[in-house]
C-alpha cells in the first residue's frame, strides 16, 4: 500500500523506557510475511491506566481490559496485541480467545493472568485463530528487547501506511522523565474514548488513580478530537503504563502532564495524517460558541460532513458547506454573527460573503496539504479544536476491498 502523502519522513528515534521490553512475531492471523503480533512486558511496580471505546458492541478484549483495570493497582504487566482480526462480535469464541491468550502469556512470562492485557484489531465477526498466537509466545518471551518499540508499532498496523510513534523527555527538578507512545489507526476513526490502539509508556512513578485521571482528561482534547470517517471502532483501546523506574513521582507535575499531552497529540495527529486515502490534514478551530461542548459539536459536524470533506479533497473552497455543517449541528448559532476564515483569509461574516474575499484566494489556499478552517460563532466564550482529513476516492477503494 502506498504511504500516505501526509506521513512523517521517518519513524522517530524514541528514548528507551526502563522497565518495558518488546518483541514481535509473524503468527499469520490474517497477513502473511509480516509481523502481526506484539508482546510488551512491564516490570514490577508498573501502574496501568486505560480508556476504551464506548461502543455497545465492543470486543471481548476491551471488556476484559476494562474489568482488569477496575481491580488492580500496580505490579508486573503484559500487553499482547494482534492485528488482522478484531475478535469482535464473535460471541463465546471471543471470550475464549481472550482467556486462552491471557492464560498462555501468564504461563510463558510469569506475569499474573489478571495483569495480562490483550487487544486485537482488524476484521469484525470472524473467530480469532488464537492458537496461532499462542504458538509464538515462547519465542516472543525469549526475544524481548527494550529497543523493540518500532517493530511493535509496525506489528499492530492494519490498513495503516506507516508506523506511528512519538516521544519526549521532560525535566522534573533536575532529573529526566521519558514518555513514548505508539499507535495504529487509519480508518474507522471517530473516537468515543481514544482511537483504535494506542500504547504509551513512561519511566515516571505515578499511582494508578492519578495516572487514570490524567489520561482520561487529556484524552478529551486529543484523541477524542480527531475523526477520519465518523465511525467509532469496536476495539478502541488507549493504555498508559508508568514503570516507575526513574523513581520520580509525577502525580501532579505540570511538566509531566505537558509532555504526556505532547505525545498524545502527536500520535492523534499521525492517525489523521494516515486517514485512509487522505491527501489533506485539516484543523478546525471553533471559537465564540455558547460553551465548549457546543464548540466541539460544531467542529465535529464540520469535520464529519462528507460534503465538506469532499470539497477539501477537490480543492474547492465551498464555504457554504461549512455554513451548512454549523447549522445542522444542533448547537446554538446565529447566522448573522458567524465568521469563517480559511487560514487568515476572511471568507464570510455578518451573514454573507466578506467583501474582501475572492474565489481565487480561497482556491489557492485549498491547494495546501495543511488546511485551517476557523469558525467564530460570535455568541460566547466556548472553543474547541478538531482535526480531520479529506475524503477521497482512495477511502472508497480501501474500504470496498477491505475483506477481500
Amino acid at each position: 500500500m502506498k504511504t500516505s502523502p501526509l506521513a512523517p519522513a521517518n519513524f522517530p528515534k524514541l528514548p528507551v523506557i526502563d522497565g518495558v521490553t518488546f518483541a514481535t512475531a509473524e503468527a499469520g492471523v490474517k497477513y502473511s510475511d509480516r509481523a502481526d503480533v506484539m508482546l510488551a512486558l512491564l516490570a514490577p511496580g508498573t501502574a496501568v491506566a486505560g480508556v476504551f471505546t464506548k461502543s455497545a458492541t465492543r470486543s471481548a478484549n476491551v471488556l476484559d481490559c476494562q474489568a482488569k483495570l477496575g481491580n488492580i493497582t500496580q505490579g508486573p504487566a503484559a500487553i499482547l496485541v494482534s492485528s488482522g482480526n478484531s475478535n469482535a462480535f464473535t460471541g463465546g469464541r471471543g471470550v475464549e480467545a481472550v482467556k486462552e491468550n491471557a492464560k498462555a502469556v501468564a504461563k510463558a512470562t510469569g506475569v499474573p493472568q489478571e495483569r495480562v492485557f490483550t487487544a486485537s484489531t482488524g476484521v469484525i465477526g470472524e473467530p480469532l485463530p488464537y492458537d496461532k498466537i499462542i504458538a509464538q509466545l515462547d519465542g516472543l518471551t525469549a526475544m524481548q528487547s527494550p529497543a523493540g518499540i518500532e517493530d511493535a508499532a509496525r506489528a499492530i498496523m492494519t490498513t495503516d501506511t506507516f508506523a506511528k510513534g512519538a516521544g519526549v523527555e521532560v525535566v522534573i527538578g533536575d532529573k529526566p522523565v521519558k514518555i513514548v507512545g505508539i499507535a495504529k489507526g487509519s480508518g474507522m476513526i471517530a473516537p468515543d474514548m481514544a482511537t483504535m490502539l494506542v500504547y504509551i509508556f513512561t519511566d515516571a512513578l505515578c499511582d494508578q488513580e492519578s495516572l487514570q485521571l490524567h489520561l482520561s482528561e487529556l484524552t478529551e482534547t486529543s484523541f477524542n478530537c480527531i475523526t477520519v470517517d465518523s465511525d467509532t471502532s469496536t476495539s478502541d483501546t488507549l493504555m498508559l503504563c508508568a514503570t516507575g523506574a526513574s523513581g520520580i513521582n509525577v502525580a501532579d507535575d505540570a511538566n509531566f502532564l505537558a509532555g504526556l499531552n505532547t505525545v498524545m497529540l502527536d500520535l492523534a495527529h499521525q492517525v489523521v495524517r494516515d486517514g485512509e486515502g487522505a491527501t489533506k490534514f485539516v484543523t478546525i478551530n471553533v471559537t465564540g460558541a455558547d460553551n465548549d461542548s457546543d464548540a466541539k459539536t460544531i467542529g465535529l459536524s464540520i469535520a464529519n460532513s462528507p460534503l465538506v470533506k469532499t470539497a477539501i479533497a477537490g480543492q474547492d473552497p465551498n464555504w457554504g458547506r461549512i455554513v451548512m455543517a454549523v447549522g445542522k449541528s444542533g448547537a446554538k448559532a446565529d447566522r448573522d454573527k458567524l465568521t469563517i476564515r480559511f487560514g487568515d483569509i476572511l471568507v464570510a461574516e455578518k451573514g454573507w460573503v466578506a467583501p474582501s474575499y475572492t474565489e481565487e484566494a480561497g482556491a489557492n489556499y485549498m491547494t495546501q496539504e495543511n488546511i485551517d478552517i476557523n469558525v467564530d460563532l460570535g455568541i460566547g466564550d466556548g472553543k474547541a479544536t478538531i482535526w480531520t482529513c479529506d475524503l477521497t476516492h482512495g477511502y472508497i477503494t480501501i474500504n470496498a476491498d477491505y475483506r477481500s
